[in-house]
């Protein structure tokens, strides 16, 4: 799944195509949006907010409108130059073309595509901890956090984004490699929280402004990581062969579940709502409504444009739908540099 800095990476992609641009035209292939023209809005910015990315709209006399949309494991945006064919994914995948006099943004597989009001974004991202690439990080509040769940697992809390906004699996293996922690430490028992949650932020932020994702400090294919997929390779401070596993091997030690919910447990906890809940909270419309607000986008020939890209990245994922929640719940680590907690002498 995109981390931090692939989202941030992104958001200065897209940045540069189109920020400052008046929309010409553009083609949204969601049910809910199917009916939103956005021509003749501003895109004021591109930011990113740990795992979301957030398009901001403006026009005169308007109120100032957020596009939100969320990678999740397979989603991607690509900037294209007019008439360029557009090779990033098949056609089909296409969730939302945005086109300006100079470049066309595309987003293929996008996850929670949503237009809301600027003033209502935190109906969407309100729930997320301090962001690790943002300007307004605060490691005090994201261990004041992780510190409240003192019997979750140290690898549960880094991946918690109500905690701290941008880590996943790749950093949460390498962090805790880094700093010596089993991963199924509970958050009660590691001596040293803000270490911990600082160094996180470092190797994210090391990664901004590139595609390659590294912690070891090398850029050469199979020499990027510690421990994240390095399956039975040995590691590189002492041999040991790296282990994979969702759960603890530790008999009854629990599963680690990474704070993955139920559908239903999720809305509760996040504020997620059903369709018909948001609409009400966030001022998310139905198509009707969006025809009102925004007026009617019919479909163009974009739909059968495939065309050419070879400079926009993030690259392909290799996993998609399902399968990203169960990325997230393997962790890798070093036996021996990670070693478990030694049991309590019986009484």
């Amino acid at each position: 799944m995109p981390e931090g800095d692939t989202v941030w990476n992104t958001a200065r992609v897209v940045e540069r195509a189109v920020t400052g641009e008046v929309l010409t035209g553009s083609d949204f292939r969601v049910p809910r949006l199917a009916t939103t023209d956005l021509t003749g809005w501003t895109v004021a910015e591109s930011a990113s907010r740990g795992k979301h990315l957030l398009l901001r709209l403006t026009r005169d006399g308007r109120e100032p409108h957020t596009l939100h949309s969320h990678l999740r494991m397979e989603g991607a945006w690509r900037t294209y130059a007019p008439g360029e064919r557009w090779t990033g994914r098949p056609a089909h995948l296409i969730r939302v073309v945005l086109r300006t006099a100079r470049s066309v943004a595309v987003g293929y597989h996008l996850h929670d595509l949503a237009l809301v009001p600027t003033a209502d974004e935190g109906s969407l991202v309100g729930h997320l901890g301090p962001d690790l690439l943002g300007p307004d990080w605060d490691p005090a509040e994201a261990v004041r956090r992780i510190a409240e769940h003192p019997d979750a697992t140290i690898a549960e809390a880094l991946l918690d984004q109500r905690n701290l906004a941008g880590v996943g699996n790749l950093y949460k293996a390498e962090t805790l490699f880094l700093r010596g922690l089993w991963p199924w430490t509970r958050v009660a028992e590691v001596n040293d929280l803000t270490g911990t949650v600082e160094l996180a932020q470092r190797l994210v932020a090391s990664n901004r402004g590139r595609w390659t994702q590294t912690t070891t400090g090398s850029l050469r294919r199979g020499e990027t990581s510690y421990v994240y997929g390095r399956r039975a390779q040995p590691c590189r401070r002492c041999g040991t062969a790296i282990q994979k596993a969702e759960k603890s091997p530790v008999p009854g030690d629990g599963e680690l579940t990474t704070g993955l919910r139920g559908r239903n447990d999720t809305a509760r906890a996040t504020g997620m709502r059903g369709r018909d809940d948001t609409a009400r909270a966030t001022g998310r419309q139905g198509r009707d409504e969006t025809a009102r607000t925004f007026g009617r986008q019919g479909r163009n020939d974009t739909a059968r444009t495939t065309g050419r890209q070879d400079r926009v990245y993030p690259p392909a994922a290799g996993r998609i739908g399902e399968k990203a929640e169960l990325e997230e719940r393997i962790t890798y680590w070093c036996p021996r540099c990670q070693p478990a907690p030694a049991a309590a002498p019986p009484s």
